[in-house]
């Protein structure tokens, strides 16, 4: 009896693009149950290649830029920000994190400090309505719960994957 796998798309190329979306060679995946298993199952190999883990399949994954992406974010700047993953976890934004990319791409760190997520476009757009130039620094900087928290550039952050 033949099993339900990644067996099906061995030929095919998957890949997890920088827009947020899952691609089987070069045609998006737009099936939002397969995108979202994806998401969740996304694993990584000691030498920092990615595969996807389904109970006992593995298939191997390119990931352009990161993992995870921020899709959303939730809250106000006087009680903090959540933000929503591309897994649909939910996680506080810890905005000591915060950093600024090639091409001003906000990331910042989530599941627990060890994975970068890179900002959408929307989500980006909600946060960027609080930042705030920085005189001091010549960069940006924003307000939360009180406390002003400079956005990194990624060349100067202390870690980056």
């Amino acid at each position: 009896m033949a099993r339900a796998g990644f067996y099906a798309v061995e030929s095919g190329k998957i890949s997890f693009r920088r827009d947020g979306n899952w691609y089987s060679d070069d045609e998006r995946i737009d099936n939002p149950r397969i995108a979202l298993l994806f998401s969740r199952s996304i694993r990584q190999n000691p030498d920092g290649s990615f595969y996807l883990q389904v109970a006992e399949e593995r298939a191997p994954i390119t990931v352009e830029d990161t993992p995870y992406v921020v899709k959303a974010i939730e809250g106000d700047a006087q009680n903090g920000f959540t933000v929503l993953l591309n897994d649909d976890e939910r996680e506080e934004l810890d905005p000591a994190t915060l950093e600024v990319g090639a091409d001003n791409v906000l990331y910042c760190r989530v599941k627990g400090g060890a994975a970068r997520a890179r900002f959408l476009r929307t989500a980006y757009y909600h946060l960027s309505s609080g930042f705030e130039a920085d005189e001091r620094g010549g960069g940006f900087s924003i307000s939360i719960r009180g406390r002003r928290y400079p956005l990194l550039s990624a060349n100067r952050a202390a870690t980056d994957d």
